[in-house]
């Protein structure tokens, strides 16, 4: 069924202990609609300025992604981002940030976009995120992400979305930060009380956590020993999950559970590789490939 997503795309310079890639394809929208083309066809929804390679374009649009809603700002310059990961590869420092047209984000979505089923907002602010969810009234799931900058700067906003969303998507220090609990079990129910039928929490190397009125569980990461960027590892796993909901056109609890599993392993390939390299390099067939695996591992 219909997916669309709204979020940045970005031009990132990332720095790791093995290297330094500049200017790469990314932003949460990218990685998120990649990873779920590997399911079903993607709408994206997003800005860039005139400094926006017309290839990272065509790259998207071979991967069934639409890019009609891709608005390009002549003269402008596209949101950019600059990072560094420390030795453990889980932490990072962010060296500097530019929005540029993402400073001004405000997209009306067409009518065919709105008509989409299943809709997903990346961690944009939660106003903006607010009215991109009243333009489409008739989706069936609607999740959202969100970023510590929200949580600080613009709470009762958040508030208003989680009691509008289906899921809703964070990572466990997001979690911590939301609810002021320091027990993940703990955080991931208040977040759940706070509206969204579900919660899922992203931990990283460390797998996902999901959260309904009737299930808690957990799925650890898939192990994969060659960790090269862990940029965009987040977004992927929103997309792969997204994607197979959107694919199987339901949301029932043990297709959310399967759904959970692709996205782990969408995040592992991502983080083989800088920027979407790692994505690039497979097909469905490798990540059905990687669910056998997990599915032995996780048997016993």
């Amino acid at each position: 069924m219909s997916l669309v997503v709204v979020g940045s795309v970005a031009l990132d310079s990332v720095e790791t202990p093995g290297e330094t890639r500049e200017n790469v394809l990314g932003g949460s929208a990218v990685f998120f609609s990649y990873a779920a083309s590997f399911f079903t066809p993607v709408r994206l929804v997003s800005v860039v300025g005139g400094d926006w390679p017309a290839e990272h374009t065509e790259l998207l649009r071979s991967r069934n992604i639409d890019t009609a809603g891709l608005q390009v700002v002549a003269g402008a310059k596209t949101f950019r981002w600059r990072g560094k990961y420390l030795e453990d590869m889980n932490d990072r420092e962010t060296l500097d940030v530019q929005l540029n047209v993402m400073e001004q984000f405000d997209p009306v979505l067409s009518e065919e976009y709105r008509r989409c089923k299943f809709l997903f907002l990346a961690n944009d602010p939660p106003d903006l995120q607010i009215r991109i969810l009243e333009q489409c009234p008739g989706a069936m799931l609607t999740m959202a992400d969100t970023m510590d900058l929200w949580i600080n700067s613009q709470r009762a906003g958040l508030m208003d979305l989680l009691g509008r969303v289906d899921g809703f998507v964070l990572n466990d220090s997001e979690a911590k930060m939301l609810t002021g609990e320091e027990n993940l079990v703990r955080a991931g129910h208040a977040v759940r009380k706070l509206g969204p039928r579900f919660v899922v929490i992203k931990k990283g190397e460390h797998g996902a956590m999901f959260f309904s009125r009737h299930e808690t569980y957990v799925l650890p990461a898939f192990p994969t020993p060659n960790v090269i960027d862990p940029t965009g590892a987040g977004d992927s796993f929103a997309g792969g999950m997204m994607g197979y909901l959107a694919e199987q056109g339901s949301f029932e609890p043990a297709t959310l559970k399967q759904a959970m599993a692709y996205g782990t392993l969408a995040a592992s390939f991502t983080v083989e590789g800088f920027s979407l390299d790692g994505l690039k390099k497979i097909e469905r067939e490798d990540l059905d490939r990687r669910m056998e695996e997990y599915r032995k591992m996780l048997s016993f």
